[in-house]
């Protein structure tokens, strides 16, 4: 007998046959995909997820990019300048989401969004389940979609890019904002954020010692305010001095340490990650009722509530108000207001994650392989797989590691 004609997947034993485990290599098939970018319904978001570069390099891959009449109109991008880098220019809301494999959005999607979804179609957009319904949830299970939250979406390193970069453009614009509202141009008191020879510097207080605090911090200082930082934990101060690279005045949260801060303030940010902590303000009225007139406050934290007991919702339209003689100025989606810097920095984050899907050969290969990606499906064909949406509206749900292995 000769080992000639004997199977790759056997090999000899003493005298006998046994059978051997063949190895074969499985290559992964890249697939192509319709990528959607609807025209932002909410008049009050100018941001949209991929610029025109972004389309261009998604194109250069094989994919097909449709984008609504205006989408990039708020981001000052004109149509020719996305179906010069190939996009394709879609009249109709409705057919972007009806042709699309993948959806690409800011806001969550509307009711008629919804509607016009097809089964199996992914879509990438904020969630903001404080603002959200049940029957918001109801309609993605309807739908039978697979619906990523980019607040939720995370790194390697287990950060939040997403929600980073729109808190570093939060950050520093507080501090441009405040200055206008200082300014007599706004009515304001008419002093300069900062200060020059001679002049007492104008003091900031910032609630908060996360990134947009930082980025507040640096922007205030580099106009040479004078800042005081104030959160509950010691740690997260000491980083934020680590980050600046210089001494900050920094306390923890004593009630009458921080109502003798913001009597001499000039300017607070209120820049409070609230979503893990107690349902109570930071800055109560009377304490505002107790600040200069003519102070500005900043709330950053209105997405999730407000972190100042005064603050009020507004829009971009009509962002100011004046209580007790203290200017409030309430916008939750401040990065909108820059909207060219904040498209530019979505577009960073979602390029990469489009090509990856691709390269995998769709969604659930990448969701396998990528945990911090994984974390932020909130729906998986149909069916809820975020445990906290579940207990908020007492939706049943799945887990989202045995849903990978059934699907």
């Amino acid at each position: 007998m000769t080992h000639q004609n004997i199977p790759h997947s056997w090999s000899l034993g003493k005298g006998s046959l046994l059978p051997r485990e063949e190895m074969l290599e499985v290559s992964r098939k890249s697939k192509k995909f319709v990528i959607g970018l609807p025209r932002e319904m909410n008049g009050e978001e100018s941001r949209l997820g991929l610029t025109p570069e972004a389309v261009e390099l998604l194109v250069d891959n094989g994919h097909e990019v449709l984008v609504e009449n205006k989408a990039g109109k708020g981001a000052n991008y004109s149509d020719t300048d996305y179906s010069e880098c190939g996009g394709q220019i879609i009249n109709g809301h409705s057919e972007v989401f009806k042709r699309s494999d993948i959806v690409l959005k800011v806001t969550p999607p509307t009711e008629r969004e919804t509607d016009t979804m097809k089964k199996g179609q992914l879509l990438i957009s904020s969630m903001v389940p404080r603002q959200q319904k049940e029957e918001f949830f109801r309609s993605l299970m309807k739908a039978r979609a697979t619906c990523i939250s980019f607040e939720l979406f995370r790194n390697n390193d287990n950060s939040c890019p997403v929600v980073r970069s729109m808190s570093e453009i939060a950050g520093g614009a507080s501090i441009l904002i405040a200055a206008e509202y200082l300014s007599n141009q706004n009515d304001g008191k008419g002093i300069i954020l900062g200060g020059i020879t001679g002049i007492t510097p104008t003091e900031v207080v910032i609630l908060g010692a996360g990134t947009a605090s930082e980025f507040a911090a640096r922007a205030a200082l580099g106009m040479g305010a004078f800042v005081k930082v104030f959160d509950h934990s010691v740690d997260r101060l000491r980083s934020l001095q680590d980050k600046i690279g210089q001494r900050l005045y920094t306390s923890v949260f004593h009630p009458r340490v921080m109502s003798k801060a913001l009597k001499s303030a000039d300017v607070v940010i209120g820049a409070i990650d609230i979503n893990n902590e107690r349902s109570v303000y930071f800055v109560t009225e009377n304490m505002v009722r107790e600040m200069k007139s003519g102070s500005v406050i900043v709330d950053l934290a209105l997405d999730q509530g407000g972190c100042i007991e005064t603050s009020e919702r507004r829009t971009h339209k009509s962002p100011v108000f004046i209580k007790h003689g203290v200017v409030h100025y309430c916008v939750p989606n401040i990065p909108s207001r820059v909207a060219r810097t904040a498209s530019i920095a979505l577009s960073n984050i979602f390029a990469p994650l489009l090509l990856a899907i691709g390269e995998s050969g769709g969604i659930k290969q990448l969701i396998l392989d990528n945990m911090g990606l994984r974390k932020s499906v909130y729906v998986y064909n149909g069916l809820l797989t975020n445990s906290s949406i579940s207990k908020m509206f007492d939706i049943p749900s799945s887990d989202i590691d045995l849903l990978m292995a059934a699907f």
